[in-house]
């Protein structure tokens, strides 16, 4: 067996240490890590189960997760199985048991009396069965009819104060007076939320999701001012603090414009947002464990959700049992962004077909130029050849180094952007200018795939600031603290108000003492650098730390075709967080194999919500 596996290194920190007889092969052949082999071991130990083949589907089950999948298919894992190791490893000739006897002896294992599921081929934890089958429930309660909210509101104990019904005059008079001609999609969206109690805003960047969240929240609260009841009670919340401040500033921004009565606006300014994990009351020492629950249900009456593509599926159950029966849910996001780190991929999934009530797909970009928007179009469409056509047509806004990056041949475009954009930072820094550094900072932004690695941040941002040095007079990265240098927070910060994603400079004073500057709230916010304690240098970001934030010109490196972090959902998100212009350097191998490598979490969702 040894002969078609990798060569092992004992030092090798993903190799078990003492690893059962049945868990050893795939262990040293990458499919299983050591965690994964520890846990199923223990698991084991504690049912007193001995089938070797038991262990392994309680492994790979203890695996699925850990890659983002709710659970392993046993049918199908020997085909779909993937490592992450330079050498090729033969995976079907690892001993996989004979399918069939397989979920015969899984079937009578004790294992199945607690910490497994099996449901058909698919071997799920326990924890994760349960909460996709909570969320499905969850969901469609509340896409049911509200008689039946009041009806478990009662159950709960809970006083059922939902909306009045809907006044269709008050409400077709503010379609009509805050939607114009081209806001059909909008319109619709907007009517979907204030009839039903579960609505749904998808779409990309640009497309109006966030404006439209503010004038969902000023027509429900012309509902309740129409019927004589207190404006509505309504939560903003977002996975991430930086989510969580953009929506609060972006409904902000569009309450300043609507057309709208003062105390209307007034209600909406007063909105504040938080962390999905502050909404619902983290417990101190708890990651998954909340002071809102089912027993214990938010006093909100909407719950609006924004980035919900990044929403985990352990966090989304958590929400929908804490939202009243008879409040609403509306979930905003883009299905084609990458999804949470953690296991599921809930908002593709609850988007699904897009043929249920209340699901509005908004599909027309408001935000950026043609060229970026066809070359989305044609990547979420998985259409390989209509991307290239795109790239090579070159239209506006949108360059293709067709270069591998890590060889750095023919990135003197993105060399050229890098240095004008930490000029333009640097002088501004320097001469105290605060505001200018931090809009010359949202001018570029170089993004990579990894973090480290040739085509990582830990490679590229030294780089960047070599090319500073080497080409912009008076530049010196020799301090810690010097003026011009852009600072990523990698941790929130509830006490400042700084939240990991969030991006400063550090400016020099009149005093010749540096701070460290922040938008917030279209305004500057200065932070002593002796109180930060959580930054990093952002002369580069990986794509998952760049998701929900767009750059005048974003410049992408993508990596080597076999790279699995290379897939359509990670292509997608970069080049759309370009507004004005895209330079995307990698090879047309690295293009196709993007567009044709979809995210393919296991995930049970849709099929309980959707039937298919």
């Amino acid at each position: 067996m040894s002969e078609l596996l990798v060569e092992v290194d004992p030092f090798d920190i993903r190799r078990a240490l003492r690893p059962p007889e049945a868990l050893r092969a795939f262990n040293e052949a990458g499919v299983l890590a050591a965690a994964d082999v520890h846990v199923a071991a223990r698991l084991m130990a504690l049912a007193g189960e001995h089938d070797p083949d038991v262990a392994l589907a309680a492994a790979l089950a203890v695996r699925a997760p850990r890659l983002g999948h709710v659970y392993a298919d046993l049918a199908t894992v020997r085909d779909t199985t993937v490592v992450d190791v330079e050498e090729p490893v033969d995976i079907a000739a690892l001993p996989w048991p004979d399918v069939g006897g397989w979920l015969e002896r899984l079937a009578a294992s004790r294992l199945l009396d607690g910490p497994l599921r099996l449901a058909g081929t698919r071997v799920y934890l326990d924890r994760y069965w349960r909460e996709e089958r909570q969320i499905a429930a969850d969901l469609r309660a509340f896409a049911g009819e509200p008689e039946d909210a009041a009806a478990a509101a009662a159950r709960d104990g809970a006083d059922a104060r939902g909306a009045p019904p809907v006044r269709e005059d008050v409400l077709a008079d503010g379609l009509a007076r805050l939607f114009g001609p081209d806001d059909e999609q909008q319109r619709r969206a907007a009517d979907a939320a204030v009839r039903r109690r579960l609505a749904v805003v998808a779409g990309g960047p640009g497309t109006g999701k966030t404006t439209t969240v503010a004038r969902i929240a000023a027509l429900l609260t012309e509902q309740a001012r129409a019927a004589d009841v207190p404006p509505p009670l309504v939560a903003l919340a977002a996975p991430t603090g930086k989510a969580a401040a953009r929506l609060e500033e972006a409904v902000h921004d569009e309450a300043r414009k609507l057309d709208v009565a003062d105390g209307i606006r007034d209600v909406l300014l007063d909105l504040e947002a938080s962390t999905l994990h502050r909404l619902l009351g983290r417990r101190r020492g708890s990651h998954s464990r909340f002071r809102h629950h089912r027993g214990n249900r938010l006093p909100h009456d909407v719950v609006v959700v924004d980035e919900t593509s990044m929403v985990s599926l352990s966090l989304m159950a958590r929400l929908v049992e804490a939202v009243r029966p008879d409040a609403r849910l509306v979930l905003v996001g883009d299905p084609g962004q990458l999804s949470s780190i953690e296991a599921g991929a809930v908002l593709g999934d609850i988007v699904g077909p897009a043929t249920g009530e209340g699901i509005v797909v908004l599909d027309r970009e408001h935000r950026f130029g043609g060229g970026i928007a066809s070359l989305a179009r044609a990547i979420r469409a998985g259409d390989a050849d209509a991307a290239l056509e795109v790239l090579r047509a070159a239209p506006e806004g949108v360059s293709w180094i067709e270069a591998d990056p890590a060889e750095g041949e023919g990135l003197s475009p993105i060399r050229r952007r890098a240095v004008d954009a930490g000029r333009a930072v640097f002088h501004a820094a320097r001469d105290g200018d605060a505001a200018g550094a931090l809009q010359a900072l949202g001018a570029f932004r170089l993004l990579c795939a990894y973090r480290r690695g040739p085509y990582g941040v830990a490679a590229w941002g030294p780089q960047v600031e070599a090319w500073l040095a080497a080409d912009v007079a008076g530049f010196s990265a020799d301090e810690r603290w010097y003026a011009g240098r852009p600072l990523l927070v990698t941790e929130n910060d509830y006490g400042l108000r700084l939240y990991n994603g969030d991006t400063g400079v550090v400016v020099l004073g009149g005093d010749g003492r540096t701070t460290a500057a922040f938008e917030r709230r279209a305004e500057v916010m200065h932070v002593s650098p002796s109180r930060l304690e959580a930054v990093d240098t952002v002369h580069a970001m990986t794509i998952h730390k760049a998701q929900g934030s767009q750059f005048g010109t974003a410049a992408v490196l993508l990596p080597d075709r076999a790279s699995r972090l290379l897939t359509r959902e990670l292509l997608y998100t970069a080049i759309t967080r370009a507004r004005e212009e895209l330079i995307l350097a990698g090879t047309e191998d690295a293009v196709r194999a993007a567009v044709a490598r979809p995210v393919a979490r296991a995930s049970g969702l849709r099929e309980l919500l959707w039937g298919t």
